[in-house]
């Protein structure tokens, strides 16, 4: 085993390798982590309940990560019922949490995993590594092909020890394993899991999370309660309860009447009407990228088909005039669907707003009177931006009409490639270029509307390069060429407006970097 150590990078690959240190408190003490935020849990008895007004329908799906796609919203669930081997908190982007340490060979091939001892899941059944090895196994959500294509075995060392080999060396195994890139690592119990089956596990979930299940409503609420025994701490409120609202002026109300204390995705006039009120807090995040998908772009019957007609969808909108009108100019835009800051992301200025120039480029293809588009599916909460957008689209002669969706259901069409015409997707999941490739650009990805020969053998090369400029090469080629034939309509990296009420001491929100809901909820306080 190699010897070096050093603090990890955000998104850049992980060579952790701790074979010096004793354990998380040497991982810590090395890191200069605060000693309240070390493994034992603090004492004293959780209190008070804070509620949730949510813009969103929680899916029974999110309270199970065998299933997660490369989205962040699973994680509102799957942060408070799970853990994770390693995850993003508020000292580091791949903290230990189950793991307490790990490391990579030297060739690059095998991959050690020491694991927390005496932790027990909500049902009291002790954690070991055979629940790691079978939540790997039955995981089947997003970037779940890649990683079990390049995992050749899986060893049960001893109870606390797991090691995991590859066919060949792969630089992006930590990324895709160890950040919510993928929730591989996210661990649920074997023995309870394969007892009850994975559709009764969705409907009663046990994990080794800071709150345990109590109640689910469907459409209506989700009620969880401190789990005492948590190992990082325990946590400061009793009861959480996630209310399903997708009114968002009844939301801001249930907050000023102190019947919810954190509301998120509060946009536009009502967004301006928080900044007024001196009893509420407008906390923004910056979030993931959203775009539009041509989900029928190489149906040669479609206009869509036409390079030129999407490079004029692109030079249509006005983006900036939007992110003014719905998120208070908190938005920044891009030119592609990979956040700047990701390793191996290459960026791209947002394409230029020139309605003049769109009128030309569709007369070009032939669409000199413009054409019926069909639909723009959208998230609901994200209706009134898309239509914003549609009416750009429309200036310039192209005819859409918005159709929103529930997110679970919007989410699962796309997933299962229902969707028609226009859809706007987004994603705020953690990891780097390659994993985002993987996911939205390569043909095979869950949810990738796009089927192009030269991406796909870039992106195959990428993966066993490990020389990282070569890797970069490959990457950025990838990026260009999505951007030169337009195969994105890029909104902007959402600015996501959240409102906190009068009780609230800590919210959660923007303690984790990158991260835009409330995290970590053992962490969230109540004013006394």
């Amino acid at each position: 085993m190699a010897s070096e150590v050093h603090a990890p990078s955000v998104w850049s690959r992980r060579r952790i390798l701790q074979s010096t240190l004793s354990g998380v408190a040497g991982w810590a003490a090395w890191h200069g982590w605060p000693t309240q935020h070390l493994a034992m849990a603090q004492k004293g008895n959780p209190t008070g309940q804070m509620t949730w007004a949510m813009h969103i329908t929680l899916a029974p799906t999110w309270f199970d990560p065998g299933e997660t796609g490369a989205l962040q919203t699973p994680y509102i669930c799957l942060r408070a019922l799970h853990d994770a081997l390693v995850k993003p908190m508020p000292d580091g982007q791949m903290s230990p949490c189950l793991a307490t340490k790990w490391s990579e060979s030297e060739d690059g091939l095998t991959y050690n995993f020491e694991l927390r001892q005496g932790v027990k899941f909500h049902n009291g059944d002790a954690f070991t590594a055979a629940d790691v090895k079978f939540s790997f196994e039955r995981y089947k959500g997003a970037g779940g092909l890649e990683l079990k294509k390049q995992v050749k075995a899986i060893e049960i060392v001893n109870p606390h020890h797991i090691r995991f080999t590859l066919h060949e060396p792969w630089p992006d195994f930590l990324t895709f394993y160890a950040t919510p890139a993928t929730a591989a690592g996210w661990i649920v119990p074997k023995n309870y899991t394969e007892k009850i089956g994975n559709d009764d596990f969705k409907t009663n979930p046990v994990g080794l999370g800071p709150y345990r299940f109590v109640s689910y409503n469907p459409g209506v609420e989700l009620v969880l309660e401190a789990h005492t025994g948590y190992w990082r701490k325990t946590p400061s409120v009793k009861r959480l309860v996630f209310k399903s609202v997708p009114e968002p002026t009844t939301r801001l109300a249930m907050l000023k009447q102190q019947e919810a204390d954190v509301t998120y995705a509060i946009y536009s006039t009502l967004g301006e009407e928080v900044r007024r009120d001196k009893t509420l807090k407008l906390e923004p995040t910056l979030a993931g990228i959203q775009w539009g998908a041509f989900v029928d772009m190489y149906d040669p019957k479609s206009p869509w088909h036409d390079k030129r007609v999407r490079l004029a969808a692109n030079h249509a909108i006005n983006r900036q005039a939007i992110n003014e009108s719905e998120t208070l100019g908190y938005s920044k835009l891009v030119g592609g669907i990979i956040p700047p800051s990701y390793d191996f992301a290459l960026s791209f200025e947002p394409y230029a707003y020139d309605p003049n120039k769109a009128k030309a480029l569709l007369k070009e293809a032939g669409y000199a009177n413009g054409f019926d588009a069909g639909e723009f599916s959208s998230d609901a909460v994200y209706a009134s931006v898309i239509e914003g957008v549609v009416n750009d689209l429309g200036a310039v002669g192209i005819r859409v009409k918005v159709q929103p969706l529930e997110r679970a259901a919007m989410q699962a069409a796309q997933r299962e490639k229902k969707v028609k015409n226009l859809t706007l997707m987004g994603s705020g999941a953690p990891g780097n270029a390659a994993t985002r490739v993987e996911a939205f650009m390569h043909s095979k990805g869950v949810q990738s509307f796009i089927k192009d020969p030269d991406i796909d053998q870039w992106f195959e090369q990428q993966s066993r390069e490990r020389n990282r400029a070569k890797r970069q090469e490959w990457l950025h080629k990838i990026q260009q060429k999505t951007y030169d034939d337009a195969y994105f309509l890029p909104v902007w990296q959402l600015g996501f407006l959240c409102v906190t009420g009068p009780r609230v001491a800590v919210s959660g929100l923007g303690l984790i970097q990158d991260y835009i809901y409330s995290a970590p909820y053992e962490d969230v306080q109540l004013k006394m």
